[in-house]
């Protein structure tokens, strides 16, 4: 008899994981080569995530925002024009044949956006010049120092009637909702509260945007639909997952406040990250089933060198954000972090890891010593530097990438991609970096 998934180890979860990526049920290929292609592609990455040689060293291409120049139209037209969005994503992955497609689901709905006043970004047009190449984050303190209590005892009541009307102005009535407290508030008392005109206008508003996010959400999805169906793998699924501490020190607190917090109340900041680690992991899970896909992304901002020091990796950062990763890998997914910054100093730290369960991603480091250190634990992958890519040649390209083939690709575990998003620059210098895996990274 087959065993029930709480039966399972979590080996025995990924392995169904990775068969569902495998197989893609509901995938309607364009053809039987196609179909082969996609399954060529996603046994390549099964393959060096569990740290054994694959037919060649697979690569995720470092396009961030730019199939949107590259298909002639500024980031601005692809904010606010979603069939043009959608064009210019089918067109990059089409014209440069990757291991893996990029969804464009990091690129934000400019007439939603604008819709609810979203302050936490600046965006072409509101903020930045119209022919800004991105988006840019509007840190601040979204959460007062003495609010973490409230934020402690229930976060959801905190994200929807403190964090969000300070986020984005359509939020604004929800602060007159009545408390999410089911032993004082009856269905019709909350009704009540949803009344009051300033509710209501902002739920009026809320609508409008749900019903113009669904069309940027169908060509979102149709990116997906048609890679896919054409034999591109995924390897960034929708799931998202993060560190306890930079949900704090990103979102709520900000930079300032974060610190000012680690030396006058640690204790919250503490209680504030435990609060957030189950959070995180069930939001993950839950967004990973609707994906083929069970790697997570998980960006990390504020745990390199250039933040803390060592000590208060170890105090701040590590524990809450070990407490994910293994919630993660228990569920069978497979935690990708991209470490931001300089992670060199964290190596023997972020070790502490099963085998073959995580894959990290660095920014800055040096590529040798994380293929020493981690390269019998976790597969890695990286770093071709983003200023490279962007004012370097196809040539300069090649050449860092082979030099990184031969340094990380031994015995298998290595991706080849970049240190960063591309937003601009020379496509020919992706080309180059698909060029050097066929031609120096076979096994």
């Amino acid at each position: 008899m087959d065993k029930k998934w709480e039966e399972m180890s979590w080996e025995e979860r990924r392995e169904e994981r990775f068969k569902r990526w495998l197989e893609a049920p509901g995938v309607e290929f364009v053809s039987p080569e196609a179909r082969k292609a996609y399954r060529e592609r996603v046994t390549r990455f099964i393959r060096v995530i569990k740290l054994q040689e694959p037919d060649r060293v697979p690569v995720l291409l470092p396009a961030g925002y730019l199939p949107a120049s590259y298909a002639g139209w500024t980031f601005k037209d692809v904010m606010y024009d979603y069939a043009r969005l959608r064009d210019a994503w089918l067109k990059f992955t089409r014209d440069m044949e990757p291991d893996a497609f990029d969804s464009p689901g990091l690129v934000y709905p400019g007439r939603v956006v604008e819709k609810i006043g979203h302050r936490l970004h600046k965006w072409p047009g509101h903020g930045l010049p119209a022919d800004a190449p991105m988006y840019q984050y509007v840190e601040g303190e979204y959460m007062e120092p003495e609010e973490y209590d409230d934020f402690i005892e229930n976060p959801t009541e905190f994200w929807l009637k403190t964090f969000l009307p300070r986020a984005a102005g359509a939020f604004e009535g929800f602060r007159h909702l009545a408390p999410f407290n089911p032993v004082f508030v009856a269905p019709l008392g909350f009704i009540l509260s949803v009344s009051r005109p300033e509710v209501m206008k902002s739920f009026e508003t809320l609508l409008e945007a749900a019903r113009e996010i669904r069309e940027w959400r169908e060509a979102v999805e149709e990116v997906s639909r048609r890679a896919l169906a054409e034999g591109y793998a995924s390897f960034r699924g929708p799931g998202m997952a993060g560190a306890p501490f930079d949900n704090l020190a990103d979102v709520l607190r900000g930079t300032r406040g974060i610190v000012m917090d680690m030396y006058r109340r640690p204790e919250k900041v503490f209680e504030a990250m435990e609060r957030i680690v189950p959070l995180a992991v069930k939001g993950a899970v839950k967004t990973a089933a609707d994906s083929i896909c069970p790697v997570i992304m998980m960006p990390l901002h504020k745990g390199d060198r250039s933040f803390m020091s060592g000590a208060q990796f170890e105090k701040f950062y590590w524990p809450t954000f070990k407490k994910v990763l293994l919630g993660l890998i228990n569920e069978g997914l497979v935690p990708f972090p991209f470490a931001e910054g300089d992670y060199e100093p964290r190596l023997e730290i972020i070790r502490d890891m099963p085998r073959t369960s995580v894959v990290w991603h660095f920014e800055h480091m040096d590529m040798a010593e994380a293929k020493k250190v981690l390269g019998d634990v976790a597969c890695i992958a990286g770093n071709v530097p983003a200023s490279l890519l962007v004012t370097g040649t196809p040539g300069a390209v090649k050449e860092s990438c082979r030099k990184l083939i031969e340094t990380c690709a031994p015995g298998g575990g290595y991706i080849l991609t970049g240190g960063a998003g591309m937003n601009k620059g020379d496509a020919d210098n992706l080309r180059a970096m698909m060029a050097a895996a066929k031609e120096y990274g076979k096994y």
